[in-house]
């Protein structure tokens, strides 16, 4: 199966070139990749077209959901199956992201990675806060997933934009998630090896504070939401028993 590679980009120009480079260079036959420019104001945009993206601009920035959207409606409209999610900041390796599509064959599934941020390097607070997001995810959806925040996917479609997920900022795929789980579609997790720079290298538009605080507004209003639907489902399928 054919599929294209969507990079949500933000104020990305120290990266994004190389990381178009390597995903042309190391993914087989690899038929296109998708740069959303997410309002930068930095040279993103030019880089990424210079190394061969498709380049889908955002006037303002609206957040990493917005630009994983706009990048799985183009990727629909031009015919793919399924489209894989590489983060702009260089920490998925372009052959751990082929290997990601490529370890799975069900068109249907979504493909999630599952890093080991101990061995990577990564920060105590992104350990953390990882292992806390597991936690409260796991329990609202009522089975173990066990990396909830790892950027390296593979999103079926357009099965995907019929969940309908509404959140435009990091929250949108943790909500991913919990409405593929109360759709039914399979999520199938697999290992990737990530790369975390030296804390005086690192770039990050995550904000501590704030969205935490949004994931788990997004994450309450979708339990909700996706409960409500299943009840709704319920009932219609008891009244025609009432009617005869």
């Amino acid at each position: 199966m054919r599929a294209p590679v969507i990079v949500p980009a933000y104020e990305a120009s120290a990266t994004v070139g190389r990381v178009v480079s390597d995903l042309f260079r190391l993914w087989p036959g690899l038929p296109t990749i998708f740069v959303v420019d997410d309002g930068s104001s930095d040279a993103t945009a030019e880089l990424a077209e210079a190394a061969g993206a498709v380049v889908l601009r955002h006037e303002r920035n609206r957040g990493k959901g917005a630009a994983l959207r706009t990048g799985l409606g183009a990727a629909w409209r031009e015919g793919f199956a399924a489209a894989v999610s590489v983060d702009a900041d260089g920490q998925h390796p372009a052959a751990e992201a082929w290997r990601l599509h490529a370890s799975c064959a069900d068109r249907a599934a979504l493909v999630i990675g599952v890093r080991d941020l101990g061995a990577a390097g990564a920060p105590v607070a992104n350990r953390l806060s990882n292992a806390f997001s597991n936690l409260v995810l796991s329990g609202f959806a009522g089975r173990r997933l066990r990396d909830t925040q790892c950027g390296l996917r593979r999103y079926p479609l357009p099965a995907t934009i019929d969940l309908d997920a509404r959140e435009d900022g990091y929250g949108y795929e943790a909500e991913i998630l919990l409405r593929a789980v109360a759709a039914g579609l399979p999520i199938v997790e697999r290992p990737v090896r990530v790369l975390y720079p030296p804390a005086g290298e690192r770039t990050t538009h995550f904000h501590p504070a704030r969205d935490p605080a949004r994931i788990v507004v997004r994450v309450l209003r979708t339990a909700a939401d996706t409960r409500t639907r299943s009840l709704r489902r319920r009932l219609a399928r008891v009244r025609p028993r009432f009617r005869q």
